[in-house]
């Protein structure tokens, strides 16, 4: 029975999401998110390095690397340690397979900071941050022996399941609806050099759950409307924009919120707001929040999140494509993968509240989500939040923050308390805004 379990483990398919990645992914396409905790005590490298070990034996579905087969990339057992640096480099950066001894994800700190960056064809957000947990869980215990002792012998691992879970629950019957509408792009000046400018707008959770009920939305409901609402005004007015494109938001769904599923492999779907600004006349807040209101609710039926899953997992079915060499997927693949990605204004990905048990919230500030920016999409958008503190991050390739400015002088006309830090990349956001 053990032999069955690491003949299982050695070699697996990647999920119907993953197959995607490693074709169109590559330094101008990382396709890599990032998890951070911010503790509130500097970080010990060697502890860090232990409790990543620790994680890896608990977790092995993350103890592989990537190979390439004849048709298809896929994921093997891998010997080699993992790697635990200081940050150095940008955030979501392409992560090169020979510099980090062939793993999917990199673990780096800085200060007080825990970073991992994930390649997502080994997992996503909400899975990605279950193994995330289990680090900072070990890291702690490992530091705080005796003071979470008892903690360590209550918590318990979850199942390692790594099933294919959109094979197992897509419906060959059902039919696409996709848009066949172009999205407008935001303009302005890129920042050059790979760099990348990251800027967390820390928020009041009680504060902006207060101003969205006033308005009968959700959390996600109401940054979205705030976030369209600035781009409305700092991009697509100042640049005076003539063409009747949509400013289009894609948002990634949690696929276990409505289907059984335990897996550790990808497993979410997506949908795509289309502000349509010219022709609805959505030119001020109230306008726009309603109509990402009754979007939403439209978009989130069960109905729908099925037909995109399901249209997409037909895709990567297709005979013809399965029998086309991975040679020449890779060419196909990554010209459609940039002409794809017009489609799309933005991205704004929310996980939700992190949550930790017991005594080891008291040794943690807050928590951090980000993804990469594209050359398509310029700007990127995630969220997380933990006890009373949301943090709403901009990744950008962008010379020109004023997006980022409007988002948060709207927040705060509103008077809710945010905070801001940055990378410095740019100017000195915090400052200006004083």
């Amino acid at each position: 029975m053990k032999k069955k379990k690491e003949n299982k483990l050695y070699w697996r398919r990647l999920d119907n999401s993953a197959k995607i990645f490693p074709i169109a992914g590559g330094k101008k396409y990382s396709t890599v998110f990032r998890l951070s905790a911010v503790l509130k005590e500097k970080i010990h490298p060697k502890i860090l390095e232990n409790a990543v070990n620790m994680a890896l034996e608990q977790y092995p579905s993350f103890k592989v690397r990537m190979k390439a087969g004849f048709f298809w990339y896929y994921l093997e057992y891998n010997p080699k340690k993992s790697i635990v640096e200081k940050e150095k480099d940008y955030p979501c950066k392409y992560i090169e397979p020979g510099k980090n001894n062939n793993y999917l994800f990199k673990i780096t700190y800085f200060e007080n900071k825990i970073n991992i960056d994930i390649f997502h064809s080994l997992t996503d957000g909400n899975s990605g941050n279950m193994f995330f947990r289990e680090i900072i869980y070990n890291y702690l215990e490992l530091l705080h022996k005796d003071e979470l002792k008892e903690e360590r012998t209550a918590r318990k691992i979850v199942e390692n399941d790594t099933e294919d879970s959109y094979m197992k629950n897509y419906d060959k019957k059902a039919k696409g609806n996709n848009s066949a509408k172009k999205a407008y792009r935001l303009k302005g000046k890129k920042i050059g050099l790979g760099g990348i400018s990251v800027i967390h707008e820390i928020i009041d959770l009680k504060q902006l759950q207060e101003e969205s009920k006033k308005y009968e939305a959700t959390i996600t409901q109401y940054m979205v409307a705030v976030l369209i609402y600035s781009i409305y005004k700092e991009n697509y007015l100042k640049y005076n924009y003539k063409g009747n494109k949509p400013i289009k938001v894609c948002i990634p769904v949690n696929l276990k919120k409505y289907f059984p599923s335990k897996t550790m492999s990808n497993f979410f779907s997506y949908i795509t707001l289309e502000a349509e600004m010219k022709r609805d006349n959505l030119d001020t807040f109230d306008k726009i929040i309603e109509f990402v209101k009754t979007d939403f609710k439209k978009r989130l039926q069960e109905e729908e999140i099925i037909k995109t899953m399901s249209a997409n997992v037909k895709l990567g079915n297709n005979f013809m494509i399965k029998i086309v060499p991975l040679i020449i997927k890779k060419i196909l693949v990554r010209l459609s993968y940039i002409e794809i990605r017009k489609y799309t204004t933005i991205t704004y990905s929310n996980i939700g509240r992190i949550g930790i048990i017991g005594k080891y919230k008291d040794y943690i500030d807050y928590f951090l989500m980000l993804i990469a920016p594209e050359p398509v999409e310029k700007i990127k958008c995630s969220s997380c939040t933990f006890e009373n503190k949301m943090v709403f991050t901009f990744t950008s390739i962008l010379k020109d923050n004023s997006i980022e400015k409007r988002f948060y002088k709207f927040l705060t006309e509103k008077g809710i308390l945010v905070k801001i830090e940055s990378n410095g990349v740019l100017d000195d956001i915090s400052e200006e805004i004083k």
